[in-house]
Order: C-alpha cells, then sequence, then structure tokens
C-alpha cells in the first residue's frame, strides 16, 4: 500500500516541479494533494490524512512552521519535511522542537527528495510493523485473558476452586459474578438425524448467537463444556426470578438455535445456589436434566410448568413480524387487543422477571426505532424511551404498567407515521402540480397515467388529490386550461381553435363548450369584452 504525501508551496513553478518531476510511485508513495500556504492547506490535510507533508518555510497568510504546529498537534503521526530557502539556526531549531523528520535546503533536486522519501518510507514501515506487533500481542493478550476466564468460570462450574482463589482470580481477570445467588443453565446441541452433522464452523456460529443473546444481560456468564455443550453461570438477587430468567433466557436460545440451523437446544436448569461453590451443585442438578431428558418426565411427575421453569417457548417469544405489522397498518383504538394477543403472556412474565422485562421492552423499541428509521424520522425524538429504557424498566412493576408504557411507545410511533403519510401526499400533489403545470397542454393527459407516474393506483390518488387540493383530479387540471385559454384571449390574436390547441383539447367545438360552461361566455364574446 502506498503511503500519502501532501505538498504545499507557495512558488508555483517550485511546486509544480516538484509534483511532477519526482517519482512518487518509486518511492512507496501516492501524491494525493497540493497547496500554495498553509490557510488552504490545513482543510486539505485534515480531510485527506496524509502520511507525509512536505512544506515550504515561508509562505504568506500561515507558513509552514505554523502549519506544521496545528498538524504536529491535530495528528501526530504525520511525518514532516520541512523546505527552505534560509540556512538559519532559528528555523532549523524551531523545525527540530517540532519533531520534522527532515529540514532541507532550496534549491533541492528530484533525486534528493526521492532519498528523503525512501528514508521517510523506511520509518513509516518499520513504525507499521510495530503497530502490527502491537495489535497481534493485544489480541494474544486479550485472547490470553478470554481462556483464563473461560477456565475460571468451568472450575467454579465443576468445583474445581475454591471461594477464596474463585474470588481473588475473579479480581483479577475483571469477572464481576460475586452476587447473592447464582444458577447454572446446560446447553446441549443436537444435530438433526435427517441431515448431514454439525460441523466445527456450525458449533461456532452456535456459540457466536448465545454470545449475543447473553451479552444483553447482565450477569450471565458463557463458557463451554464441550464443543456441543454450553454453559451459562447467571446471578441475582432474587432465588425466584433468577429461575424465571434462567428459563426464560434457556427458552429463547433453543428457538433461535432453532432457526438459525438443523438442531435443537437441549436446556438444562439447576437450582439457585448462594455460594460460589456450590455452583458446581447447581450444575450437577443441569446436566441430570440434560442427560435423563426431564422435558417430559417432569410432567409425569406431576411437576408444573412454572415449577420446572418451563413455559411453552411461544409463550415468551415476541412476535417481532406481528408488532412491524401493527406499527404499519394498525390503529391505536386495536392497541388493547394487541396488547393482549400478542404482549400479554410476555409482560406477566415480566412481572416476575426482568430478563424477560428487558427483553420485551428492548425487541419493541428496536422494532418501533427501525420503524421510524425506515420513514425518514429522527427516532430518538420520536420515542424519548429509546434513549431512557433503564430509567424507565426501573419504575415498571405490573402488568398495567407496562401496557401504558407500550403504549405509549406504540402511540408515538404510530402518531409519526400518520404525520409522515400525510406529508407524503402533500409532497405528492405538489409533484403532480407542477407536472400538470408544465404539461397541461397535452390532450391526451390522463388520471391513470399520472397516477402511474407517482407509483399510485388511480383510486387512491383520485383520493389523495381531491383531500389535498379540495378539488378534483379533473376540475383541477380543468381550471388551469381554462386559465391558460383566458391569458391567451385577452393577450393574443390566435384563432379559438389555435388556443384550443396550447391550452389542450383537440376538438375546438368541445373547447368552447368547455369555456363557456366555465367562465359563462363563449370564447369570442370573453375576448371582446373591454374591461
Amino acid at each position: 500500500m502506498a503511503y500519502k504525501v501532501f505538498l504545499v508551496e507557495d512558488e508555483i513553478v517550485a511546486r509544480e516541479g516538484i509534483r511532477d518531476k519526482v517519482n512518487w510511485g518509486a518511492a512507496g508513495f501516492e501524491f494525493v494533494g497540493e497547496a500554495p500556504d498553509g490557510e488552504v492547506a490545513l482543510p486539505l490535510i485534515e480531510n485527506l490524512q496524509p502520511d507525509l507533508l512536505i512544506t515550504d518555510i515561508k509562505m504568506p497568510f500561515m507558513d509552514g512552521l505554523q502549519l506544521s504546529r496545528i498538524v504536529r498537534e491535530r495528528m501526530p503521526w504525520v511525518k514532516i519535511v520541512i523546505l527552505s530557502g534560509h540556512d538559519e539556526f532559528n528555523y532549523a531549531q524551531s523545525a527540530v522542537k517540532l519533531g520534522v523528520s527532515e529540514y532541507l535546503l532550496k534549491p533541492i533536486t528530484a533525486v534528493e527528495i526521492h532519498q528523503v522519501l525512501q528514508r521517510i518510507a523506511t520509518l513509516l514501515d518499520q513504525e507499521q510493523a510495530e503497530r502490527e506487533k502491537l495489535k497481534q500481542l493485544q489480541s494474544q493478550l486479550q485472547d490470553n485473558v478470554t481462556l483464563q476466564r473461560e477456565r475460571l468460570l468451568f472450575q467454579l462450574v465443576v468445583g474445581g476452586v475454591s471461594s477464596t482463589e474463585a474470588i481473588e482470580q475473579c479480581q483479577q481477570l475483571g469477572l464481576n459474578i460475586i452476587a447473592p445467588y447464582y444458577l447454572v443453565v446446560l446447553l446441549q446441541v443436537k444435530g438433526d438425524t435427517a441431515v448431514p452433522p454439525l460441523t466445527y464452523g456450525d458449533y461456532q456460529h452456535i456459540r457466536a448467537l448465545v454470545a449475543d443473546l447473553t451479552a444483553a444481560f447482565d450477569g450471565t456468564f458463557l463458557t463451554q463444556k464441550s464443543a456441543e455443550e454450553l454453559l451459562l453461570i447467571m446471578t441475582g438477587d432474587n432465588p425466584e426470578q433468577l429461575q424465571h430468567d434462567g428459563a426464560f433466557l434457556a427458552q429463547l436460545i433453543a428457538q433461535d438455535v432453532a432457526e438459525a440451523l438443523p438442531c435443537t437446544a437441549v436446556a438444562g436448569i439447576g437450582s439457585p445456589q448462594q455460594r460460589l461453590t456450590e455452583i458446581s451443585q447447581s450444575f450437577a442438578e443441569a446436566l441430570a436434566q440434560v442427560r435423563d431428558d426431564t422435558g417430559d418426565k417432569n410432567a409425569g411427575n406431576g411437576e408444573s410448568e412454572a415449577a420446572s421453569g418451563r413455559a411453552p417457548i411461544e409463550k415468551l417469544k415476541l412476535d417481532q413480524t406481528a408488532v412491524e405489522h401493527f406499527l404499519k397498518c394498525g390503529l391505536f383504538g386495536e392497541f388493547d387487543a394487541f396488547f393482549t394477543t400478542h404482549l400479554l403472556p410476555l409482560s406477566q412474565a415480566a412481572v416476575q422477571s426482568d430478563l424477560v422485562k428487558h427483553y420485551l421492552f428492548v425487541d419493541v423499541v428496536v422494532t418501533a426505532v427501525q420503524f421510524i428509521t425506515d420513514l425518514g424520522g429522527e427516532a430518538v425524538q420520536v420515542i424519548p424511551e429509546a434513549q431512557e429504557l433503564e430509567q424507565l424498566l426501573a419504575g415498571l412493576h405490573t402488568v398495567e404498567q407496562m401496557r401504558a408504557a407500550l403504549g405509549r411507545i406504540f402511540a408515538q410511533a404510530m402518531t409519526f407515521r400518520t404525520g409522515q403519510a400525510a406529508r407524503e401526499s402533500t409532497r405528492i400533489v405538489h409533484q403532480v402540480k407542477a407536472f400538470l403545470d408544465a404539461h397541461y397542454a397535452n390532450p391526451d393527459l390522463l388520471l391513470n397515467e399520472v397516477a402511474a407516474r407517482v407509483n399510485l393506483s388511480a383510486s387512491h390518488f383520485s383520493v389523495m388529490f381531491s383531500q389535498e387540493m379540495g378539488e378534483s383530479f379533473k376540475d383541477y387540471l380543468t381550471r388551469i386550461r381554462m386559465e391558460r385559454a383566458k391569458e391567451l384571449l385577452r393577450t393574443t390574436n390566435l384563432k379559438c381553435a389555435e388556443i384550443a390547441y396550447q391550452s389542450g383539447y383537440n376538438d375546438p367545438h368541445y373547447f368552447s363548450h368547455v369555456f363557456h360552461k366555465h367562465i359563462g361566455l363563449p370564447p369570442q364574446q370573453f375576448r371582446q369584452q373591454s374591461y
């Protein structure tokens, strides 16, 4: 990749000579711009972001030292070469203080500049190599920290570390896992026997999917038992809520995994535990559930869905398609019925689970924000809750409070939708008016053809035009044609037949009939009026 160079020189002959005579490409550079002084050069430099600045020292408006000082402050990585016709110590001293790479005395040849470019290119190559090396080291360190975190989480799950050691290592690795209660969810992925076995890439895709889902929920930590088995350690303040959160998140993951790949994710959910060393007990319970496939056996033992944390997935999965459709086509008067059908089950679960509440409102807000953005609006202005979601959620504790909050979000989005539709109608009608004003003389101008120009059906366009203009398309077109005919009759000696043609009528007799009907006089009699 070529490095970018920018040249600043007030003498046009010198500037063009350097620009045209130096073989920039041979030295590993691309000449990207030039300017006659520092004031003109500065915005160009900030826009082009060159790797090397070559600048004369004595220039009007802003000299090379002033320019170099500003560039060094704003873009410290840029290498600077100063050209000077003055062999004075003060200039050279100032340049050294600024950290310029080279200070060259004029006149300077293309060969000398080429040599300087080679030295600068070598320096840039070294710095780039060092940056890449540092980036790799940082990545390796991050990978190492991630690996250590996962090892510690797995040791906690299998009971391989004491609470004192776990707390110390968590602090060292930045794992904020200390909490009143802990719960383990074990996810075992099983491929569909009717298709080829899952590949390593498939398992990586599933892990990434699970990581994305859990990243939104504070206090949930992901590690891996094997390629087919993922472990979640969940933390919380309330054991009942933590049990609900675990069941909800497990079902959400199972649903998304099944949609992404031909496989199923079987979940085992342990009971909440109060000590770090008891996490292994929660894991043992989760493992037993997975191995025994207790999803069916619990029902036989009389265990309820609520007790086992296994409410049906479809009851706790937001139907985003239904939300999008209601935002686009629904009426706010229908919101209560929509809430009861699509949002009530999640709202009821959200009363007992902050995780479900967070999931519900984030999905609704994200869908509404996308809807508003697609209509060309500023989402945060329409739905301020998008920026204050955590404060909003903290005050919601009952189903009715959630119904009211969700209702506000839908009302705001749908009010914006109505306003946008009205503005769009106005824009379309103004567009059509401009077209009619320019083409009214075309006798073949028909409503359905004009409607097609704005991608609307003739019936829809006709209603829209009448609502916006207060008159029908036909009446409007006739009116502007009559106004044109009146103008021609009063200001020209054209025959009535010619005026008819210029006003959009092929048949002069029909024109006369229409004119008489709308104006109250035949064309000739109208012309003969003196005042």
